[in-house]
């Protein structure tokens, strides 16, 4: 189910919100956990046994982990630890393989049938769960973060569950720790200022998505129809900023919509993004773009790897898989992978040069950025290798073909989206938002939200253009 629907605007958000304003505070987190369930079943059926099974084991395992016999026995703190290594192991182990099943197979399998030649591993052809790669990495941060002893013992079932279950964040993220939910899980004030925030940031994020991000795509999918390998270099470098303004609003406002239903619920879910087009450098960018994504892989993965502490080789072999898996993370398939080692190698260049002199500019280094961001997010978009090498290939005045798409559609783009255009580039500033922090609370941006929310709604209602790109990761 989609937040921008009208399924979940119009049936299961007021009903659910009903429910769980008048719940006694003891039952919040059960009526949490049967929404998001609710919530996740109408778009995954079947799925959701999965998501309840992966939440069995794993909370099976947490309790394994923290579990201590009341007998003495000898060696209690030797036994203690393997016990707790076995349980971690077992669970990493599950939740990876469910992970791999699901998303990896069949990439891996059809990659080495292809290098091969022959059909030696089969194809699976399964269906990807929506959010699992979101979950997955919520349960794994949850059992390492109990292996390391930063989380209280007492963790019952179903706090656990609705943890792992949230529906403002269980499809699409951010990627939240328990710490950062779990006193608010045993204990949380429903206040009136709370719910009426929330819904306004609700608004805002609805907005980013459904008048931005959908409309822009429109352009991107255009010009991509049209034929990577024809296209005049102001088109495709047109097409790249689209795709780039549409993947940003998409997730962001995504983002946005679940702390505004984070703060309806009475919880305080996670920044996501920071103005990362405003970045000076592509190091800063990741600091700022899907920034609970980058805190996982630097404290699950690069510091238990070693981080930059074992000198300048093991720091870049640690950073090389850091970026291997960060793509592949997004999605399997061949381009994914491009564009992770992609990030590693201007990443490693500016750690090593320019970087630091780079942020300390005030316009080059946007400049920069804002120049290498787009042929990224197009080695993400093209799936299809030689489509992908054709579109580059046009971005800098390589055509394989003649222009079929030169400077009249550019000009027509241009009368067609200028305005929308200007919009995105506005609201990838840090000004409006800026703006909203200081006027939320006036009666004419309480008014704005609402013409926001209703031009949304009549965007939903006619059918226009509605993907969510992060649903296939």
């Amino acid at each position: 189910m989609l937040f921008s629907s009208v399924e979940f605007l119009f049936r299961f958000l007021p009903v659910f919100m009903i429910l769980y304003l008048i719940s006694p505070a003891k039952y919040r987190n059960i009526v949490l956990l049967a929404g998001s369930l609710v919530f996740y079943g109408v778009g995954e059926p079947y799925f959701v046994l999965l998501l309840i099974f992966s939440i069995v084991v794993n909370y099976g395992l947490s309790r394994y982990m923290v579990w201590e016999p009341v007998a003495p026995i000898r060696n209690r703190t030797q036994r203690r630890e393997k016990r707790r290594k076995a349980a971690l192991v077992v669970s990493l182990i599950f939740d990876f393989s469910m992970l791999f099943l699901f998303k990896y197979w069949d990439f891996v399998a059809g990659s080495l049938n292809h290098l091969t030649g022959s059909e030696l591993v089969p194809l699976l052809s399964l269906s990807l769960p929506l959010g699992i790669s979101f979950y997955t990495f919520q349960m794994v941060s949850y059992q390492v973060d109990c292996y390391r002893g930063t989380i209280e013992k007492s963790v019952g079932i179903v706090s656990f569950a609705a943890y792992v279950c949230m529906f403002p964040q269980l499809i699409a993220g951010p990627i939240v720790r328990y710490d950062e939910v779990g006193e608010r899980m045993k204990s949380r004030r429903m206040r009136i200022r709370n719910l009426e925030n929330g819904l306004k940031l609700f608004t805002l994020g609805l907005g980013f998505k459904v008048l931005l991000a959908n409309q822009i795509g429109t352009l991107w999918n255009t010009i991509m129809s049209a034929g990577a390998g024809a296209l005049h270099p102001a088109v495709a470098w047109l097409g790249a900023a689209a795709y780039s303004f549409q993947i940003y609003f998409d997730f962001w406002g995504y983002s946005v919509m679940a702390m505004g239903l984070g703060k309806m619920l009475g919880f305080r879910i996670p920044q996501n993004f920071d103005n990362p087009y405003a970045s000076r450098s592509i190091s800063e960018f990741w600091r700022r773009w899907h920034i609970t994504l980058g805190r996982w892989f630097r404290e699950y993965v690069y510091f238990p790897l070693g981080g930059s502490r074992k000198g300048w080789f093991r720091t870049g072999c640690n950073l090389f898989i850091v970026w291997t898996l960060t793509g592949l993370w997004h999605g399997a398939d061949w381009n994914f992978v491009l564009w992770g080692l992609l990030f590693f190698v201007i990443l490693t260049i500016e750690k090593s040069s320019y970087g630091r002199r780079l942020e300390q500019t005030r316009v080059l280094g946007r400049l920069y950025t804002l120049a290498i961001i787009p042929i990224t997010w197009v080695v993400f978009a093209v799936t299809d290798i030689g489509q992908l090498a054709a579109y580059l290939g046009n971005m800098f005045g390589i055509q394989q073909t003649g222009v079929m798409v030169g400077i009249p559609q550019l000009l027509r783009y241009l009368q067609e989206y200028g305005f929308l255009l200007a919009a995105c580039i506005l609201f990838a500033t840090p000004f409006p938002i800026r703006w909203y922090d200081r006027w939320k609370d006036r009666w004419f941006a309480v008014a704005l939200l609402a013409v926001v929310f209703w031009f949304s709604v009549h965007e939903i209602q006619v059918g226009s253009n509605n993907p969510f790109l992060y649903f296939r990761f």
